[in-house]
């Protein structure tokens, strides 16, 4: 099965979701429960006041449920998605969808969830949205957080440039809205691949179906003529207006507030639902957030960087670095200028990286204290870092020109020197220290 109910009896036969039957709020109380729960297991509200729909929340926010979403275990993260990539392959078409079971033209019915005491309001922040390519016909795939003007209307959020956009300002051109379908609760490997920005022209839910073994399905829409995954608990059809706009601002994936917008308003034509609809949301610069957006780059790095450089091991995006902004990378040095190469490679292949720190082996890349040890020990700042100034980086960063999208970027090269005596950078050990259980000396 490749829907949202398979992934969820997954994590529950092994003890990674907890259920809510007490009656909550999508005002800020489902937002406050996740937050307390963050990472440590998903959370289903069964009983919320304001709707009859079910909600989930915090679905991948391990890598380890990240792994399972992607088919495989936290430590065949990358392989399973780096595969996926090079062998997408496109679904089947089946002649209806399992959330044709019910229709509204009300898009209040759905349990939106009000998330930061500051937010212009409650948003859906699952959304992927999907539209047709102008100039191949193709369809792509995208998350786009959307909030609730009223019934029949949202403001949705698009970054200028990318493909949903470009699909926008194309139809806008030609004297057209923009038909477009949005799923909300699909399988987490089908969110995943929304999260990645394939190349324009491909198709991101072929990924997705890779990823799940060829086993996902679509279903095709009859306003828009798309196809949307077939097991999907909720889809919306529509339109984004080429002339009308409404002013929000969110929450970003840093936790911080973005700056006030006018965005474009998507309209319902048709609002579909399968019985006893599973909702998903997910919390903005929460670990959920985090890893959905940063896994597919940390993948994508992972196997540019081992193809340019085989003294590649490990690339991690960093929790500290919001999975999105810090990196640090695991090498097997052979030349002392290996770190410097490796730093300029990765920040040329994730632009909106503000730091790179380049470790040996020894070092664990996704340890904070790990990393911070080789700096004090291995790093010499007049020596190994690299201050490159005024380039293009991420407007996420507040502390950047967002107008300009300009910032300073950093690199550390905190491996050991190969002219200096290699024991003196040695970790020491005690021998047989696995084998020692507290338990037996400490009664």
């Amino acid at each position: 099965m490749s829907d949202l109910r398979n992934y969820i009896s997954q994590i529950k036969k092994i003890r990674e979701l907890k259920t809510v039957k007490t009656r909550v709020s999508t005002k800020y109380e489902i937002a406050g429960v996740t937050a307390k729960v963050d990472g440590s297991n998903a959370v289903l509200f069964e009983n919320i006041k304001e709707s009859g729909f079910r909600l989930v929340s915090n679905l991948v926010g391990t890598r380890k449920r990240f792994g399972i979403a992607a088919g495989g275990t936290e430590a065949s993260i990358h392989e399973k998605v780096i595969s996926a990539i090079k062998k997408a392959k496109k679904p089947k078409i089946t002649a209806g969808g399992k959330f044709m079971e019910n229709q509204s033209k009300n898009l209040q019915t759905m349990p939106i969830v009000t998330h930061f005491e500051k937010e212009s309001g409650p948003f859906i922040t699952s959304s992927i949205a999907y539209a047709k390519n102008p100039e191949t016909g193709k369809q792509n795939s995208s998350f786009h957080r959307m909030m609730p003007i009223d019934k029949t209307h949202f403001s949705i959020r698009m970054v200028e440039g990318r493909h949903l956009h470009r699909c926008f300002v194309d139809a806008k051109e030609h004297g057209e809205d923009l038909k477009i379908a949005i799923t909300v609760g699909v399988h987490p490997a089908i969110s995943i691949a929304g999260a990645y920005q394939a190349d324009w022209g491909k198709d991101e839910i072929d990924i997705a179906n890779s990823l799940l073994n060829g086993k996902l399905t679509l279903a095709k829409l009859p306003f828009t003529g798309l196809n949307v995954p077939s097991g999907a608990e909720i889809v919306m059809e529509g339109k984004i207006l080429r002339d009308e706009t409404h002013p929000e601002w969110m929450v970003e994936m840093l936790q911080t507030y973005d700056h006030e917008r006018s965005q474009p308003v998507f309209e319902l034509e048709n609002l579909y639902f399968r019985n006893n609809p599973i909702f998903h949301d997910v919390l903005s610069g929460y670990s959920e957030h985090r890893l959905l957006m940063g896994m597919p780059i940390e993948s994508k790095l992972n196997g540019e960087l081992r193809k340019a450089f085989t003294q590649t091991r490990q690339v991690s995006m960093t929790n500290g670095g919001c999975n999105w902004l810090h990196a640090v990378v695991q090498i097997k040095k052979k030349n002392d200028s290996d770190p410097k190469k490796v730093i300029k490679k990765t920040f040329e292949s994730h632009r909106s990286l503000k730091q790179v720190t380049v470790v040996d082996e020894d070092i664990d890349p996704n340890s904070a204290e790990s990393v911070e040890y080789a700096m004090a020990t291995r790093f010499q700042a007049d020596r190994d870092l690299v201050i490159i100034k005024n380039v293009r980086g991420s407007s996420l960063d507040p502390s950047s020109s967002q107008q300009k999208l300009r910032t300073a970027k950093m690199g550390i090269d905190a491996t050991r020197p190969l002219s200096r005596r290699p024991e003196g950078f040695e970790l020491a050990k005690i021998p047989k220290i696995d084998k020692i259980k507290l338990e037996k000396y400490l009664k």
